[in-house]
C-alpha cells in the first residue's frame, strides 16, 4: 500500500493509538505518524505504512490517537497540512477541551468529530463486539457515516451527546472510579474473605490502575464536573447519617 492511498492516517502509536490502527486495519488501510522513533519502529514491524512527515497525510480520516495534554500541540502542527473534505477526529477521554480546541484551531473547511472510545487496550482485547463508544459531533455530516461503520462492521454501542453531556456523565462513570481506584490500590493484597460484590469492585479498580498518569490526570483533573463529585463523596463520607448522604446526592442530580 502507498502511504496516500490510506483511507485513515492515526497519528500517535501508543498503546491506544496501536490499538485503532489493529482494529481498523482489517476494514480499510491505515497508514501511522508518530514522532518517536521507536514507535515509528512498532508501527513498521507491526506492518504500517509510516509517514515520514505531516505533509504526507492524504487520508480522509485524521485519528488524532494523543494525550489531551499534548492535542492542542497536535493540531498546531498538522493544521498547515490539512486540506478540505478531511475529518479530524481525536479520542480523548474528556470531550469539551479537545472539542474547543479542535474548532478553534482547525480551519472551518475540516470537519470535526469529537469521540471517546469508552474502553482501551485491556478491555477490548476479547473484541470491540458490544463495547460502547461516544461520538460527539462538531463540525460535519460525515460523521453519520462513521457511526455506521462502528455499528455495523466494529460491533459498538454508539451514543451520540454533547461534549458538555460527555463530561458530565462521565465524571460518575469515569471520574470517580478513578478516584476511587487511586485511594484503594495501597491497601495491599485482596483479604481471603470478601463478598462478589467486593470482587466485582476489585475487577472493575483492576481495568484503570495501569492506566498512565497522563489518563488519570485527564480524567480527574481537566474534566471540570469531577471536582463537586470528589466534594460530595467527601461529604458522603463524613456524614454521620446514611440519609444524609443520600438527599446530598439526590440535591446534585
Amino acid at each position: 500500500m502507498h502511504r496516500n492511498s490510506a483511507l485513515v492516517t492515526v497519528i500517535g502509536f501508543g498503546a491506544f493509538g496501536r490499538m485503532v490502527a489493529e482494529c481498523l486495519a482489517p476494514h480499510c488501510a491505515v497508514a501511522v505518524y508518530d514522532t518517536d522513533p521507536q514507535r515509528r519502529r512498532s508501527a513498521r514491524i507491526a506492518g504500517f505504512v509510516v509517514l515520514p512527515d505531516l505533509g504526507e497525510i492524504r487520508s480522509q480520516f485524521v485519528i488524532l490517537a494523543v494525550p489531551v495534554q499534548a492535542i492542542e500541540a497536535c493540531l498546531l502542527h498538522i493544521r498547515p497540512h490539512l486540506r478540505a473534505g478531511q475529518i479530524v477526529v481525536d479520542v480523548c477521554s474528556i470531550k469539551e477541551e479537545p472539542a474547543r480546541l479542535m474548532q478553534t484551531l482547525l480551519p472551518d473547511e475540516i470537519e470535526i468529530l469529537a469521540t471517546h472510545p469508552m474502553f482501551g487496550p485491556a478491555s477490548a482485547q476479547n473484541g470491540l463486539a458490544g463495547l460502547q463508544i461516544v461520538f460527539c459531533p462538531v463540525r460535519g455530516a460525515t460523521w453519520r457515516r462513521l457511526a455506521i461503520f462502528v455499528t455495523r462492521k466494529l460491533g459498538l454501542d454508539l451514543v451520540v451527546v454533547s461534549p458538555s453531556e460527555h463530561d458530565r456523565q462521565a465524571a460518575l462513570s469515569q471520574g470517580l472510579l478513578h478516584l476511587l481506584a487511586r485511594a484503594v490500590q495501597p491497601w495491599g493484597e485482596a483479604p481471603i474473605i470478601r463478598t462478589r460484590s467486593y470482587d466485582l469492585f476489585a475487577q472493575a479498580i483492576a481495568m484503570v490502575r495501569d492506566d498512565t498518569p497522563d489518563v488519570f490526570e485527564a480524567i480527574t483533573q481537566r474534566n471540570g464536573h469531577v471536582a463537586q463529585l470528589r466534594a460530595r463523596l467527601l461529604q458522603a463520607l463524613a456524614s454521620p447519617d446514611l440519609r444524609d448522604a443520600r438527599e446530598m446526592g439526590a440535591q446534585g442530580d
